[in-house]
């Protein structure tokens, strides 16, 4: 009799494809998994010799590349120390330092730190800290939130019940999700000209209902998953100023957006805008381990804290001392680089390469941001012929819906990312000819 155990020593990779379940995908997937060897710098080694250069920083994650001397030894380190320990009751030096610098990066306000394990479960600790706020204030009425359509907050429940829910990807669960209120979405690009009209329908929706409102939550500059819109950051100053105006607390959202991606180092700085609540988390580790983080102000804490009450929250992995020296270094690193002009220069090299692009048959619009180069199409893409040319062409993205877009690693070559963008106009060229 054959056992699992002796299928997977016969063949892995077909044992893998039967029965590990990967994410936004039917079981089998319907293209099967690429298989990676190792990986280094800005590029996979895949199990049959080839190389792809990745545009995807593992899901944005990867700001320093792979196999980083400086974060290995960051992990090494600590691990020597401890791998783990729970975070109820006890407490450790990683967890501390990396606090301290998240305090000394992040407005000055924001200077309360809850560790959790993903940027999902940052996003959950953000909705929570803010309905136990209101609670703690008596205030029992407000339990909903604003938010604005078109944005991805993540995919547990409290986290799907503030994703766009018409044309986002947790439809399907739109029956058993808290009921909250969505503004249009930004309509005024990064670079155009502020449009006061921009900010009506939000204005509008807070002003109706603001004694219902715990809080706003949005992706500050970039909607990402949703659609990697980019929008003016003038919006995020009224959204401020009415929050102030009509008394609601206001969380942002910078997983996607943290630590230089957008070519700040938050992307509300854009705007020069503090909330009352952040959270950040994907490229907080350089991409090595799953670790975000919610701050919050002392008012905040003290209001939820008094009289001896707690935090209703508490991850198992809460604080892992690995995941907390290896951010600590990652930040480090990042600062200590000069990833400014990096980022500027991979910009520049997105919206030159991919501006041919624009106003082939098919191709909605051309866009880039920071780190960040985006082709829109006007039907959704056909993955089961994009995924593998990709891949033959030597290079790992990772399209969805009507949208083809990189992401890389900060240290990425010129040469490596011209060919990122080579790739992406080809592609784009031949879903064109097929268009038309």
């Amino acid at each position: 009799m054959t056992t699992p155990l002796d299928s997977f020593q016969h063949d892995w990779k077909a044992f893998e494809q039967a029965h590990v379940w990967h994410p936004y995908a039917a079981m089998p997937a319907a293209v099967p998994p690429v298989a990676i060897r190792s990986a280094q710098g800005a590029r996979l080694k895949l199990e049959d010799g080839r190389e792809l250069i990745d545009g995807m920083s593992s899901w944005w994650a990867a700001i320093h590349g792979y196999n980083h001397p400086v974060l290995n030894t960051a992990i090494r380190s600590q691990l020597e120390q401890m791998s783990h320990v729970m975070f109820g009751g006890l407490t450790h030096r990683p967890a501390a330092e990396l606090a301290a610098l998240l305090v000394e990066l992040t407005p000055t306000a924001l200077d309360q730190v809850f560790f959790a394990d993903s940027g999902s479960v940052a996003v959950e600790v953000a909705i929570k800290m803010a309905l136990q706020y209101w609670q703690a204030k008596g205030s029992t009425e407000r339990v909903r939130l604003l938010t604005v359509r078109g944005g991805y907050h993540g995919d547990t429940f409290g986290a799907m019940a503030v994703c766009d829910p018409v044309t986002g990807m947790h439809h399907l669960f739109a029956h058993a999700l808290p009921k909250h209120y969505f503004a249009p979405a930004p309509g005024c690009p990064f670079s155009a000209a502020w449009d006061e009209g921009c900010i009506t329908g939000f204005r509008a929706l807070l002003q109706a209902h603001h004694h219902q409102i715990a809080a706003v939550i949005l992706e500050p500059i970039v909607q990402g998953a949703g659609g990697m819109r980019f929008y003016h950051p003038e919006y995020l100053r009224q959204v401020r100023a009415l929050c102030d105006e009509y008394g609601v607390l206001l969380i942002f959202d910078e997983i996607a957006t943290g630590f230089g991606r957008t070519g700040e180092l938050f992307a509300a700085d854009h705007a020069t805008v503090s909330p009352d609540i952040t959270c950040v988390g994907k490229a907080l580790t350089g991409g090595y381990m799953s670790l975000a983080a919610t701050l919050t102000t002392r008012k905040i804490s003290a209001r939820i804290s008094q009289d001896g009450t707690p935090f209703m929250h508490g991850p198992t992995f809460m604080a892992n001392p690995l995941a907390c020296a290896v951010a600590t270094a990652s930040i480090k690193l990042l600062l200590a680089s000069p990833w400014r002009s990096r980022v500027a220069a991979i910009e520049s090299r997105f919206r030159r390469g991919l501006e041919g692009c624009r106003g082939l048959p098919g191709v909605h619009d051309v866009r880039s941001l920071g780190a960040i180069g985006v082709i829109e199409f006007s039907d959704p893409l056909e993955m089961r012929w994009i995924q593998p040319l990709l891949v033959e062409k030597g290079v790992w993205l990772r399209p969805f819906g009507r949208l083809l877009y990189a992401m890389p690693p900060f240290i990425i070559s010129d040469e490596e990312l011209e060919r990122i963008i080579t790739v992406m106009s080809e592609v784009t060229h031949l879903v064109s000819h097929n268009h038309a």
